[in-house]
């Protein structure tokens, strides 16, 4: 059996190699986001494009808060509402997305995504909106890095400062601020609740935050909500 050309030994080597930097640049962002708070993410960075082509003036709305100053039931509703097996899982719900995929085979459509709360900050940390191959693989890697560096307290403390919860308007402090009128701290069940359910479509919903199907789903997550374990 004749040896491989040595250009397609150089080749792989090369592709090899630039594989790893580009993992380490991940990682790096991981491990320094252990420490320190991240800034503006790759997810925000687009909406703010999105938001100055209309208004070249535009600003996101986020307020940065510790973990300890976000109200518990926020916690519990978000976790009950996107993740109910967040302590347990290492990142990823495969029961879950078992579901989801039986329950998109049955509508025929995309109706429901499976993603845990960890594969979603992957996403809104370095990655773009898409949803090709390539981008949920780079997902699962960087989730498995934010699983492996970080404990369930940090993940969530970020996820909730950075996600999205309407038009320009990112993280709890300002989410609670712009639709109740008070801090991250101070959200009751009802309105945490509310503001979970909101988190899949914020843009959509936050048109009518009081529709009968959010009405119907604040009830329902507000029924888990008592069962919900949070993170210390």
């Amino acid at each position: 059996m004749r040896p491989a050309p040595r250009w397609l030994k150089l080749g792989l080597a090369w592709t090899f190699g630039l594989l790893l930097l580009w993992q380490g640049w991940y990682v790096g962002w991981v491990v320094w986001w252990k420490w320190v708070d991240p800034g503006i993410t790759s997810f925000q960075s687009q909406r703010l494009h999105e938001l100055r082509q209309k208004n070249p003036q535009a600003e996101l709305k986020r307020i940065w808060v510790p973990y300890e100053k976000i109200s518990v039931q926020l916690k519990r509703a978000v976790i009950a509402a996107e993740d109910d097996r967040f302590i347990d899982h290492e990142g990823f719900d495969w029961e879950g997305m078992q579901k989801a995929l039986e329950k998109n085979r049955r509508k025929g459509r995309v109706v429901a995504g499976g993603s845990t709360i960890s594969q979603q900050l992957a996403k809104n940390l370095l990655l773009s909106p898409s949803r090709s191959v390539l981008r949920k693989g780079e997902e699962a890697i960087i989730t498995l890095w934010l699983e492996l560096l970080w404990d369930k307290p940090r993940i969530l403390e970020v996820y909730l400062n950075e996600v999205e919860w309407g038009e320009g308007i990112f993280g709890a402090e300002a989410a609670a601020r712009h639709y109740f009128g008070v801090s991250a701290g101070q959200l009751n069940a009802a309105q945490a609740a509310r503001l979970a359910v909101m988190l899949p479509a914020p843009r959509r919903y936050e048109k009518n935050p009081y529709s009968a199907y959010i009405n119907g789903r604040t009830q329902l997550i507000l029924g888990r909500m008592a069962d919900v374990e949070v993170p210390r």
